[in-house]
């Protein structure tokens, strides 16, 4: 298991032991796909290889990362705007071998961020910057503000969908509105839920030859595919991740080849690769 100790580095570069931290969104066009579940156990299975995550719950105004997990953070990032809260007193360390940012749910404010409140969270993450390997961040669901900023700021978007019809209309409509207004064209899938292999890849190809079809320049790789698992929704109700509870489980040993995969990918070593810039990329969208 992974220590869960972020350590506190002040000062020098954003950089890791590989070079600088990855940043993910897993985003989705709607919901219902299980992408905060893909987040969370995603982060502790990368957590489990040693790595440094932190998982940041980026549907801010619904948040439910903390409900996923059985966990009852006492401050969230709604604090960091209104309490004069630092990072550290939200960073919430989690018994899996990560920690959360978490956000809030029922606050109407939250739903959309104005430029001071990006700009206090450029400023507030300068704290973590060099002290992690992943960010991994559960967007929205849908096109909202929020959901585009997010996925824009990262440097690689995971794509969740199901192979119901409403899932790919709605993840074809993410992707046009991020290639259409702001030019993102690479996007990786998972699809879950599946019922057999073979629908997945039906729902795949479907949503590559739309894209093909309609929105040149797309890179839609398969990441990988999640079959339709009982125990998946077992330790939802336990509030518990399935890679954890039920490690031999179908779902987790597809979701623990997509974890190996994404660690497999070469570290970034450029400066958009390092946390402050994600934040300064969130802040100078308006």
């Amino acid at each position: 298991m992974a220590t869960t100790l972020i350590s506190k580095h002040p000062t020098g570069p954003a950089k890791t032991a590989t070079g600088f931290p990855h940043v993910i969104s897993i985003t989705s066009g709607k919901g219902g796909v299980g992408k905060t579940n893909v987040s969370a156990n995603l982060a502790y299975l990368l957590a489990s290889m040693g790595k440094r995550v932190v998982l940041l719950d980026a549907d801010l105004g619904l948040a439910n990362v903390d409900v996923i997990l059985g966990l009852t953070p006492q401050k969230n990032i709604f604090h960091l705007f209104h309490e004069n809260a630092k990072l550290d007193d939200i960073l919430f360390p989690t018994p899996y071998g990560f920690h959360i940012l978490p956000a809030t749910s029922g606050v109407s404010d939250m739903l959309e961020l104005d430029t001071g409140q990006k700009l206090e969270l450029l400023e507030s993450m300068d704290t973590l910057e060099n002290r992690i390997d992943y960010l991994l961040v559960d967007t929205g669901a849908g096109i909202n503000d929020n959901v585009l900023y997010f996925n824009l700021a990262v440097q690689e978007r995971i794509l969740v969908l199901t192979p119901e019809p409403t899932s790919l209309t709605d993840a074809y409509a993410l992707i046009k509105v991020l290639k259409a207004q702001h030019g993102v064209e690479r996007f990786r899938v998972v699809v879950n839920m599946a019922k057999s292999m073979a629908a997945a890849k039906e729902v795949y190809l479907k949503l590559h030859m739309a894209c093909d079809q309609f929105l040149s320049g797309i890179s839609l790789d398969l990441l990988g595919v999640l079959p339709h698992d009982p125990n998946v929704r077992a330790s939802v109700i336990r509030q518990q991740p399935f890679t954890s509870v039920y490690p031999e489980s179908p779902a987790s040993m597809a979701l623990a080849g997509v974890a190996r995969r994404i660690n497999a990918w070469k570290a970034p070593t450029q400066l958009d690769g390092n946390i402050k810039f994600f934040w300064k990329k969130l802040l100078f969208q308006d």
